[in-house]
Parts: C-alpha cells; sequence; structure tokens
C-alpha cells in the first residue's frame, strides 16, 4: 500500500478508499503528488511512457486511468482501469471512475451498470447520493434518443428593501445648488413580497447530435403593501443544439413579457446562442451572444435593441466544487435616434461557485460587475455613468427527494453620477422548490 494516507484520502473522488500500489516508488508518487495537486496533465505525461513496462501493476495502472481521465483521454483511462479491474474485481474506486469514462464516451448504459454496481457494495450514505445523481444523469442521458420533458414549481417569501430600484434618498440636487423632494413612487420603497413561479422544459431529438429544444416559464410577485410595483413575467424559447465530441452549440429564440400591477409594462423578442467546447473532464470554456428587441408598452420613446457578448469558464474540483467566471460586452441603442440619453455601452465580469457540505447542502454564491457609459443628449446634459456591484450568497437544501429548500441574500448598489439614478438594494428570500 502507499505509504500517504491523508495525500490518497485527499485525491478520492468519491471517499472510496484508497490507491492500492503494489510498490511504492518514485514514479507512483510523483503521480500521486500530480494528481493530488490537480495536475492531471502533468501525471499523465509522466505515467504513460511507462505503461509498456508497467501495465499489469494495479497501482500503476489506476494512476494511470485516473490521470487520462483528468485530461479527456477516456478510451485510455477505460484500457487501464479495466486491467485494475481483470486483477481486482471488487476494487470499487476503479469501477466508479470507469463508470465516469464510459458516461464521457457516451456508454450511458453500461456507465449507468457500473454507478449501480459501485452502490450496491455499501458505500456511505454521501457516496451513495453522490452516484445517484450520476445515475440520474446517465438515465437522462439514456433517454437522449426519446423525447422528454422537465419542470418546476416553487413558492418564495422575502422582504426586499427597494422593490422600485429607486434613489435611496428623499431629494435630489441639481448642480445650480436647487433641490427639489421626490415622489414617494420614485424613491426606494421597501416591503416583504410573496411569489409564486412556474416552468417547463422540453427536448425532442430530430437526428444524432441534433435537438429540438422548448421552453416556458412565469411568476408572479405580489408586494404586501405596495402592490403598484407587483411584477409578472412569462417568458419562452425554442431552439435547436447541436453535439459533436467536446463541441456543443445552441441558439434559441426568445420572447418574454414583464407586467406591472397587473398592466403589460415591456415586451421582450430576441436571439441568444452559445459555443461550449469541453475541454476535459474537469474545464469547460464557452463563447456566448444575444440580440434582443425591448418594447416599453408605456413609453415607447424607451424602446431599445440590447446586443451582448461575452466568455465564460468553469472548473470542476475533485470534490464535486464548481467554480466559473464570465466576462461580456454590452450595448443598447434606441429606436430612437434622438434620445441618446437611452444608449450606452458597457463591460461587465461574474465570478461564483458553488459547494457541497454532507449530503444534503449545497453553498452558491457570486460576485458580479458592470459599467455603463450613457451618451450624451441634446440638450448636452451630464453624461451619465453607473458602476453597479452585485453579490449573492445562499443554500439548497434538499428536503427530500426532488424537493429544495432555500434561503438566498441578494445584493445591489449602482454607483450613479447621478442622484436620480445611485441607489442600493438588499433581498432576502427563502423559496421552497419542487422539480418533475
Amino acid at each position: 500500500m502507499v505509504k500517504r494516507p491523508m495525500r490518497l484520502a485527499a485525491l478520492c473522488w468519491l471517499g472510496l478508499g484508497v490507491v492500492p500500489v503494489a510498490v511504492a516508488d518514485a514514479l507512483t508518487d510523483e503521480a500521486l503528488a500530480l494528481l493530488n495537486g490537480a495536475q492531471g496533465r502533468a501525471a499523465y505525461a509522466l505515467l504513460e511512457p511507462r505503461e509498456s513496462e508497467r501495465a499489469g501493476e494495479v497501482g500503476y495502472d489506476f494512476l494511470l486511468g485516473l490521470a487520462a481521465l483528468e485530461i479527456g483521454e477516456n478510451t485510455r483511462a477505460v484500457f487501464a482501469l479495466e486491467r485494475v479491474l481483470a486483477l481486482e474485481p471488487n476494487h470499487i474506486r476503479a469501477r466508479a471512475e470507469i463508470a465516469r469514462a464510459y458516461l464521457a464516451l457516451g456508454e450511458v448504459e453500461t456507465a449507468r451498470q457500473e454507478f449501480e454496481n459501485v452502490q450496491r457494495q455499501g458505500v456511505p450514505a454521501d457516496v451513495s447520493l453522490t452516484l445517484e445523481r450520476y445515475i440520474a444523469l446517465a438515465r437522462r442521458r439514456e433517454s437522449g434518443d426519446t423525447a422528454s420533458v422537465n419542470g418546476y414549481v416553487e413558492a418564495q417569501v422575502g422582504y426586499d428593501s427597494n422593490v422600485n430600484a429607486g434613489p435611496n434618498r428623499s431629494s435630489i440636487t441639481f448642480p445650480s445648488g436647487f433641490s427639489i423632494p421626490l415622489p414617494a413612487d420614485i424613491k426606494a420603497n421597501e416591503d416583504g413580497f410573496g411569489q409564486l413561479g412556474a416552468g417547463a422544459n422540453a427536448r425532442l431529438p430530430l437526428h444524432t447530435g441534433i435537438a429540438l429544444l422548448a421552453g416556458l416559464s412565469g411568476s408572479y410577485r405580489g408586494n404586501f403593501e405596495k402592490a403598484q410595483f407587483d411584477l409578472g413575467s412569462v417568458d419562452g424559447n425554442l431552439g435547436l443544439v447541436f453535439s459533436a465530441g467536446k463541441n456543443v452549440v445552441t441558439v434559441m429564440g426568445q420572447g418574454g413579457q414583464v407586467t406591472v400591477d397587473g398592466a403589460r409594462y415591456r415586451n421582450v423578442v430576441g436571439l441568444t446562442g452559445q459555443w461550449q467546447y469541453n475541454l476535459d473532464a474537469r474545464n469547460q470554456l464557452s463563447v456566448f451572444g444575444q440580440y434582443a428587441e425591448l418594447n416599453y408598452l408605456t413609453n415607447r420613446a424607451r424602446d431599445v435593441d440590447r446586443y451582448l457578448g461575452g466568455a465564460s469558464y468553469a472548473y470542476l474540483w475533485r470534490d464535486g466544487a464548481v467554480g466559473f467566471a464570465s466576462a461580456y460586452l454590452v450595448q443598447e441603442k434606441p429606436e430612437a435616434r434622438n434620445l441618446k440619453q437611452y444608449e450606452f455601452d458597457g463591460y461587465g465580469a461574474r465570478l461564483g461557485g458553488r459547494l457541497g457540505f454532507g449530503q444534503q447542502l449545497i453553498a452558491f454564491g457570486s460576485l458580479s460587475y458592470e459599467r455603463r457609459d450613457h451618451s450624451r443628449n441634446q440638450a448636452n446634459e451630464v453624461r451619465r455613468q453607473d458602476d453597479q456591484y452585485g453579490a449573492l450568497i445562499g443554500v439548497n437544501y434538499a428536503l427530500a427527494r426532488d424537493w429544495t429548500l432555500t434561503p438566498q441574500l441578494a445584493l445591489t448598489y449602482n454607483k450613479s453620477n447621478l442622484e436620480l439614478n445611485d441607489y442600493h438594494r438588499e433581498v432576502v428570500s427563502l423559496a421552497i422548490r419542487r422539480e418533475f
């Protein structure tokens, strides 16, 4: 056995035991250290040249299979892990890893069977929960050749310190020094709220690697006292997804409507596209773009065309934690060319992630920033500039199968050089969600 149990325990993906190595040596020790340091490519480069002479050693083959899986060499991972299982059929960790390799190769039925074999061998409860998620994923992929539908319903209660995103002041002062009081519905209004939402998504395979996607969702948020700011929304999308190897391309048409106090406020129609590239089992890159036409039904002078484009990166750690980062450029152009005050160019970024604690709890959070530089209007007024900061933190608690309880806190601070657009907002909420 390897002589570094603490390092091995840190390496275990499912906590299914340590890596047996017939004779600990410099090669396997170094490879193990590299894997433990999330350097899968370096570990594979170290191990692969020695395969012809060391194939058949359980410890060596397991480390080679793990390194190959880390960098997306899934076929090589299967070959190495099969050698492990040929010598030690009850090697639970190797069976779990080969199931992951089969899943990555698209052999979903075999992957599901292997995950179920591991689960039947009496693993700890938290490991069993992780296996159930992989089994569910395999089953979803198994049904990829048939139509599928899934959805959710959600109820939420909370408190919002600024339901109308108004300035947190009672008056504004002009450059001349003259001040005027703000009407009650313009300045920030705080209130409690309740919200109901539901949605459904459908997938219809059309051909190998091509599927039709459709979705519909809606929500209604009623404030306890400030009913004039009650919000409703309905959104729909229809598009295609193309999958080939490590590439996934999605093109979607979208439409939606927002209501305020029961009256139609804004319509949106647009088109989005995304190219996702899976570098390996743990790294993912995406490039995305969006065009949307925003029509304000109560003030058509505000109608704008919105353009957005950017890129994102996501990483999956060995313990299941996920981190992501994205950056983008954004622009809005008014349809009425003489209303330059509604035109802006901007850019933004977002960081976030999630981390599991035990069997039922997943913590999540994100930070965001967006800069918007508005154009001057014909009156040559002060050019508006906004810096908007955001933070979100919360947890998903699994009450039971398909039931989730989510408390969260969202913070927004819009720093503007114009007092009327300078505000902060804090929203705390508790949601219960049922997925089906």
